[in-house]
Parts: structure tokens; C-alpha cells; sequence
């Protein structure tokens, strides 16, 4: 068994064969699945961008400054056990205190965290974890294989409610018990765990880097981290009011494991601005704060015009309009039928929800919820968008008369997209009623609407987006999708390493997606944020992280 060690840059004959694909090279959207995967099986982010003649990107050779308060206007929800986190900024807070055994990049690589390496064997069937030496926990504790292996066979524990590390981990779990099987997980010695894998899955490493994946001393169990923090991170949880601020500073005692090399703020302010985009314009203007989580719609240019510092990724971050097959309604489950699924798919056009939604700042999608972004994207024909043949087949499934109920949160661009596709369901002789919820209660129930829009993040790989929203019995599964040939050609792509074999494989999942009529996925999203010109290292995370120990500033 061949194994390749992160770091080494010595990696699998596909991986290099993929360094010299043309996409690769030429194309800045399959260039970044190659980077996930070459640092994955080994490559360092110099040797991965220099396999495609490019050099790694160069951020500011300015000496940091420490010190200093960044306020930086983002929502601020409740916290919860990290494996039930259903957004982004959920961890950004707890990301000062909690961290992560593998980082996703700004520039679409994996760098190590807590672990200090990993070894992956090629046919990805065996994880060798490093932990990283000279970690301890705010309590004095050395962190240790055995905290990592604790947290890893917590991932695989499915009873947990809302636990969307099993889908991530799925590959390890036992699907009699629910959790992880027996020799899945072994403790080698104090500081190194092997992942004995029953079938191959390429994704581990990105799933370890993903949002919910922070982790937890043993001791802290499911409960809160909000409550009582505890963590190996340079910040603590200074104080916490849902809806209003959260605050982070310095951990006083304790000692970072990569102190002198970034955590060089004082102090961090996250304050609320709920969903209305006008709020961060005002708090700018008003000075209340130096950076933004998030900016969207005509709100990109207006914070632009203020002389705010513009920041971008281009990715697959979306919003998905999807219907429950598994809710019952007043019509004793209507989108069971996948006609009426269909329906409503054949019923819009993307682009003008494109245009309409995120003001034209992103690329049309074909309803599959798999991204050009990834080589393994295949091109299949999507459903023609055809109202009048939508109708005929409501008609014909005997719902040309029942009243769609289309939920959405309050926020702009999200609810700016459902109401565009309201408006071409009632053109085409639909009966929508729509509802908006308010953000501080939308999250309480998200998977469970019949018929509403969520949006999703950026994954790296192409297959992880599948296994997290589509695969029967998920967590985050909100479709209800229950397919034994999608779930099977799903474990087939997962254990493929090779992205042009994996495409043949995609190809038969998208197609299955359109057919099933699933989702109406209209588009791929540019994401942005602002700051003051003199926040540095702050940038737009194509996953929407904001990593604290990078950021610093210079006044």
C-alpha cells in the first residue's frame, strides 16, 4: 500500500496526470478542484500551482501590526454543538477559540491546522492523521490522538441530531449502528490516528476543513461551546447576545501553538446586522464598523462607492429552490409526484433569477447543483424551460389547481431570488402563496418546508455537495431524496480519485437530479465583502471563513 504524506509533494500518477489536463491550466474554475486535490494526496501550495506552471498567490509583505479592535458587522445567532452548525457565521465566532485539523485556503488548498501532516494511501482507503505536537487546550491539557479520535467517532455518530458530520464521515460508519464501525478509527499511539476505510472516499480531508468539523475537548461532550468556552485557539468568548454582538479577546495565560506567526488583534467584535443589507451600509457610514461578512446584490457597488476595499471569490457557493418529497402538505404530499416536481423547474428561467437575484454577479446553473468549478462537471441537457408544458403536466398529475406555498428567509438576495420564481410560476398559471420568515427563525426549520429556497456554500470537491444535501437519510438531506441508484452511483464517485473517470459517473448523478426534478438551482455566485483600507489580510474566503489569526491592521 502506497501512501502519500502531505507536505512531501510526491504524489498518485492521476494527480499528476490532471497537472497537465488544459482545463487545468487554462481554466480558472477546474484549476481549483485540482488544487484541493493535489494538496490533498500531498502537494504543498507552491508544488500544486508550480505543477501548472503558475506561481502560489503572494499576499502583502507588510510586517503585521499587533494589536487592536476589528468590529466586523456579520449575524449573530446561537450557538450549539458544532456538528448541528447550519451556518457559516456560527463558526466564524467560535473559529477564535475552536479550530480545525485542516484549513481550506483563499487560495483553494488544504494547509494543516492541528494535525501537523496526514498521510493518504492512493487508493484512499487509509488516513494516517499526524496530530500536531505542542497543542494544548485553554485548561492546560496536551491535545492528543485521542481527543482527535473522540471527535472524529462523535462525526459518525448519527443519532445526534442535526449532525451533518455523519454525511461528511459517512464512508466509516456502520450502517447498522449508526456510528463509526468497529476498527474504523484506530489510536496507533499518543499522536497519531489511522482511518481504516471499508471503501475509498476521497473527501475526508475537505470534509475535516468544513465548518461544522471544529474541534472539542472530550470533556465538552454535545453541549454548547458558546456557553463554556474551551478550546485550543489564541481567543476566547468574551461575552455573547444573539441578534446584538459577540466578542472575542485574547486567551490571557495561554500559549498558541503558532504564536509570533498570526493572532496579532486584541480584541474582535462581531455585531449583528441581521438580514437587511441597508443596516452594514448605515453602520459604515456611521463608523460602528471596519468590515463586512458579506455583501450581495446592488449593495456590491453601492459599499464600493463608499471607498470600502472590495473583496472577491468566485465559486459555487448558490441558492437551491426545492420541494420536500418526504413533507406531507394540506395536499397529502404533492411533490412526491415528480411531475409536479418537474413542474415547477420547466417553470423558470434561471437566468432572469440571476439577473433578479444576485443582480446578474454570478453564471447561470442547470439544476443539478454540480458546479463547472469542478472537472468532473458534465455537460447534460437540463429540462427546456417550457412554462406551458409545466402546466400541462400539473394537469396532468391533477395539481393544476393546489396553491404552492414558497417560503424564504427575509434577507435580499435570497428573498429577491424567491420572489423571481413566484412571479414565473404565477406567469405560467402556477398558484403560489409566499411566505417570509424572519432570519432569527427560518434556521429552526429549514430542512423540514415542503417548498423553499436555501442557499448553499462553496464545497472543494465536486462529489461532497452531493453526499452532504442528496444522499438518502442525511442530516442536511432537505430534498428528501431517497435513491438507491443515485446513493450507489454516489459511493462509485467517492472512491474515484481520477476526476475524468469520476465525470462518467457525474454525468449519470446530474441526470438522475434533472429527471427526479430535485432542484431548480439557478445560479453559481460571485461572493463579495468590504472592509476599511486599512484592515489587511481580511479577503473574501470562497467558503466564507474568516480566518482571525490572518487579520491585522495597520492604524
Amino acid at each position: 500500500m502506497k501512501l502519500y504524506k502531505s507536505g512531501s509533494d510526491t504524489l498518485p500518477p492521476s494527480i499528476e496526470n490532471a497537472a497537465m489536463s488544459q482545463g487545468a491550466r487554462t481554466d480558472n474554475v477546474n484549476r481549483r478542484e485540482f488544487l484541493a486535490m493535489a494538496t490533498t494526496f500531498g502537494a504543498t501550495t507552491a508544488t500544486a500551482y508550480a505543477m501548472l506552471g503558475m506561481y502560489a498567490p503572494a499576499w502583502a509583505s507588510e510586517i503585521p501590526r499587533a494589536g487592536g479592535t476589528l468590529r466586523v458587522g456579520m449575524v449573530v445567532r446561537a450557538g450549539k454543538d458544532p456538528r448541528s452548525y447550519d451556518d457559516s457565521p456560527q463558526a466564524n465566532i467560535s473559529r477564535g477559540w475552536l479550530e480545525y485539523l485542516v484549513r481550506y485556503t483563499h487560495d483553494f488548498t488544504f494547509e494543516p491546522m492541528l494535525l501537523e501532516s496526514w498521510e493518504i494511501s492512493e487508493d484512499a482507503k487509509t488516513y494516517i492523521l499526524n496530530v500536531r505536537p505542542g497543542v494544548t487546550w485553554h485548561n492546560g491539557d496536551a491535545l492528543t490522538a485521542e481527543h482527535v479520535a473522540h471527535n472524529i467517532a462523535g462525526w459518525c455518530d448519527k443519532d445526534v441530531e442535526g449532525n451533518s458530520m455523519a454525511g461528511r464521515f459517512g464512508t466509516l460508519i456502520d450502517p447498522e449502528t449508526g456510528k463509526a464501525a468497529e476498527g474504523a478509527i484506530e489510536i496507533v499511539d499518543d499522536m497519531t490516528v489511522r482511518l481504516n476505510l471499508p471503501n475509498p472516499d476521497i473527501t475526508l480531508i475537505a470534509g475535516m476543513a468544513d465548518y461544522p468539523a471544529a474541534i472539542v475537548h472530550p470533556s465538552v461532550g454535545s453541549a454548547d461551546p458558546f456557553k463554556a468556552p474551551l478550546g485550543t485557539g489564541p481567543y476566547t468568548l468574551e461575552s455573547h447576545e444573539v441578534g446584538v454582538k459577540a466578542v472575542l479577546v485574547r486567551k490571557e495565560g495561554h500559549t498558541w501553538w503558532n504564536e509570533g506567526n498570526g493572532a496579532w488583534l486584541d480584541r474582535i467584535e462581531y455585531i449583528d446586522v441581521g438580514t437587511d443589507p441597508t443596516v452594514i451600509a448605515s453602520l459604515y457610514e456611521s463608523e460602528e464598523i471596519d468590515a463586512n461578512y458579506e455583501s450581495s446584490g446592488e449593495f456590491v457597488a453601492l459599499l464600493t462607492d463608499l471607498g470600502l476595499e472590495q473583496n472577491e471569490a468566485v465559486t459555487a457557493a448558490t441558492i437551491v429552490l426545492r420541494t420536500n418529497q418526504s413533507t406531507d402538505t394540506d395536499a397529502d404530499n404533492p411533490y412526491a409526484d415528480v411531475r409536479v416536481r418537474r413542474a415547477l423547474s420547466m417553470a423558470v428561467d434561471n437566468n432572469i433569477l440571476l439577473e433578479l437575484g444576485v443582480n446578474g454577479l454570478g453564471i447561470p446553473a442547470q439544476n443539478h447543483h454540480v458546479c463547472p468549478i469542478h472537472p468532473e462537471y458534465a455537460e447534460v441537457d437540463r429540462l427546456p424551460h417550457d412554462p406551458a408544458g409545466a402546466m400541462a403536466l400539473l394537469k396532468e398529475a391533477g395539481m393544476a389547481d393546489f396553491e404552492h406555498e414558497l417560503i424564504s428567509i427575509d434577507d435580499d438576495w435570497r428573498k429577491n431570488t424567491t420572489d423571481a420564481m413566484a412571479a414565473q410560476l404565477r406567469d405560467a398559471g402556477i398558484k403560489v402563496k409566499r411566505t417570509v420568515i424572519p432570519g432569527s427563525s427560518f434556521w429552526n426549520d429549514w430542512a423540514k418546508f415542503p417548498f423553499s429556497s436555501t442557499n448553499w456554500n462553496m464545497r472543494p470537491l465536486g462529489v461532497q455537495i452531493l453526499a452532504l444535501a442528496y444522499r438518502s437519510g442525511e442530516a442536511w438531506n432537505e430534498t428528501g431524496l431517497n435513491n438507491a441508484e443515485f446513493d450507489s452511483l454516489l459511493a462509485d464517485a467517492l472512491a474515484t480519485p481520477d476526476a475524468d473517470a469520476r465525470r462518467g459517473i457525474m454525468a449519470k448523478l446530474e441526470t438522475i437530479m434533472l429527471e427526479e426534478g430535485v432542484v431548480t438551482q439557478p445560479y453559481w455566485r460571485s461572493l463579495y465583502n468590504h472592509s476599511r483600507s486599512y484592515v489587511k489580510g481580511m479577503g473574501m474566503h470562497p467558503t466564507f471563513e474568516i480566518h482571525m489569526d490572518k487579520i491585522w491592521l495597520d492604524a
